[in-house]
């Protein structure tokens, strides 16, 4: 089967997050969407609403499934039998960061690719970081999540800022 993996935190996932899972799924029969719990970065959103929210932005893609894991990319990669990673590239100051994690990879698994996608250029600025940051001060970030995901956002945003 013809499978790759998009890991990330999805703290909370973007529209450009979407564009590269949407141009993942013309290429791939199936994007696994891997939610990591990752504690280090201290997410806004816990595990289970980021899982939600990444399967609500995604439900129009068939070929898609969303799952969270903890530990090692390349663990639960193996454990799905996906050989294959999508990572985004925004900008130049991604590539130096994404490059290393693509060579840890593949040192640990030679057998293991990664395979890097541009956002289109109207995605290309977003990140999670400046959502959260938008939502930090109430502002609109309706240009920045994919809609479906807004009333998951203020209802999980009114609880933190409780």
């Amino acid at each position: 089967m013809n499978s790759c993996i998009y890991p990330g935190t999805f703290d909370p996932i973007t529209n450009g997050h979407l564009d590269v899972i949407e141009r993942a799924s013309k290429l791939f029969s199936k994007v696994l969407v891997a939610v990591a719990k990752n504690d280090t970065k201290k997410p806004m959103f816990g595990l289970e609403t980021r899982i939600q929210m990444a399967q609500i932005a995604t439900k129009h893609l068939p070929n898609v499934e969303v799952a969270g894991f903890s530990g090692l990319l390349i663990e639960f990669a193996k454990s799905h039998g996906i050989r294959t990673s999508i990572r985004g590239l925004r900008a130049v100051s991604d590539f130096e960061y994404e490059l290393q994690i693509g060579y840890a990879n593949a040192t640990l698994w030679g057998d293991f690719e990664t395979i890097y996608l541009m956002p289109s250029l109207e995605n290309a600025f977003i990140s999670s970081s400046i959502v959260r940051a938008v939502l930090n001060h109430n502002g609109d970030v309706s240009k920045l999540v994919p809609n479906i995901i807004i009333p998951t956002l203020k209802e999980r945003i009114d609880a933190y800022f409780i």
